[in-house]
């Protein structure tokens, strides 16, 4: 029986390793986003018209109190994902995009295979 075709791996996800303090940056984005709630709030946020959102309408999307709402949006705003204007009594949030834009480039394929040492990308896969 001949072997089959070797067949190109997946296209990376980085170009390069992460230096050690790229990779505490983008832990610290990680886990700011590691909420099922901080996940929906920077959701509402950047989908929100006009680009930006009054907490007036973010809290009532949850069925949480005003405080941990405020909470959320803390650790976003102490993370960098958003940044916030008071206006009279309430607090407008909006995206930081360059911020952001960092965790979709981490999990971005790239669009060609990685390339080996060798220069060698092929993978061969063995069948029973």
């Amino acid at each position: 029986m001949a072997a089959p075709a070797p067949t190109p791996c997946c296209a990376p996800i980085a170009r390069e390793p992460l230096s050690e303090a790229d990779a505490a940056d983008l832990a610290t984005l990680l886990k700011a986003v590691a909420d099922p709630v901080r996940l929906r709030l920077l959701s509402l946020i950047g989908s929100h018209p006009g680009g930006e959102a009054c907490v007036c309408d973010l809290t009532g999307v949850f069925d949480l109190t005003a405080p941990t709402i405020s909470h959320h949006l803390k650790v976003l705003r102490t993370a960098g994902l958003i940044d916030g204007e008071r206006r009279g009594t309430w607090v407008y949030y909006r995206i930081i995009p360059e911020v952001v834009n960092k965790l979709g480039a981490l999990f971005a394929p790239l669009a060609a295979p990685a390339k080996a040492q060798n220069g060698s990308v092929d993978v061969e896969l063995l069948t029973a």
